[in-house]
């Protein structure tokens, strides 16, 4: 998938400028699109469990620490950090958090760790949401809770859980609506194309477990 000062909720952020007079900055429509490019097929190698979804990732990552600086959107670029120490971390265990340090297979987060995750959620979306809310937050409640989500499920995905399509399906209907808000409706198209992909990889992760299941029960 990271706080600084919100516009006020009636203030729009004005859209990022097509070209940038300084040139040793991308201008926005070329970064926006490089975050697109690279979040699209960081989520379609997540879907086949490709490890090169990791570093793809993170690229993306960086990018978007950029457009959501321009968009006065300081949580999600804050999360983008967080992302890439979670994908560090997330690259690892895929390679070595198996059984003896082999791969790691599909698993089910057990309702223990479940219910903390929720609990941490809650408490990290109320806690950003007054934060928010006291530096003039353009959208405190719906970026906190984003934010508690994305984190959760990113976790998930690092373990290689089942779980974590569905919480970034909840995340993802949420963002699509607030970055159109923000005008950066090709930021809303790619979660939209996200969301698409959050069901087909539901769908592939439940094969690929079953799959791995039969083959270690036979």
């Amino acid at each position: 998938m990271k706080l600084e000062r919100h516009p006020s909720l009636s203030t729009r952020p004005r859209p990022p400028p097509a070209f940038i007079a300084n040139h040793h900055r991308l201008p926005m429509s070329v970064v926006e699109i490089l975050g697109f490019v690279t979040g699209a097929v960081c989520v379609w190698l997540t879907v086949k469990q490709n490890i090169w979804t990791w570093p793809i990732g993170i690229a993306n990552n960086v990018f978007y620490i950029v457009v959501f600086f321009r968009a006065a959107l300081y949580a999600d670029m804050a999360l983008q950090v967080v992302y890439i120490v979670v994908s560090a971390f997330g690259w690892y265990w895929w390679l070595h958090g198996g059984a003896r340090h082999t791969r790691l297979t599909v698993g089910r987060v057990s309702l223990r760790d479940a219910a903390i995750l929720a609990i941490l959620g809650a408490a990290a979306t109320y806690g950003m949401m007054r934060y928010l809310e006291s530096v003039g937050g353009s959208a405190p409640f719906l970026d906190a809770l984003t934010t508690a989500l994305s984190l959760i499920a990113q976790y998930l995905l690092s373990r290689k859980f089942l779980e974590n399509w569905y919480v970034w399906i909840v995340a993802d209907i949420i963002y699509v609506g607030l970055y159109v808000s923000k005008d950066l409706h090709l930021t809303a198209v790619l979660y939209a194309i996200f969301l698409a992909m959050c069901f087909r990889g539901l769908v592939e992760w439940r094969r690929s477990m079953a799959a791995d299941r039969a083959v270690a029960v036979a």
